[in-house]
């Protein structure tokens, strides 16, 4: 019984740590996206009329 209990805790944290490395993989990704589009925008802010 023990050892299935081990198990289980071990697949647990397991996902637990396969989780969280693609949550801050997805951050970064989308962080790194978000600053490059907002380059942009701030390279041509000359020729936008608003």
């Amino acid at each position: 019984m023990n050892e299935k209990f081990f198990k289980l805790v071990a697949n647990t944290g397991i996902s637990n740590l396969v989780m969280g490395i693609i949550v801050i993989v997805t951050g970064v990704t989308s962080g790194v996206i978000l600053i490059v589009s907002g380059a942009k925008i701030m390279k041509k802010k000359d020729d936008l009329m608003i």
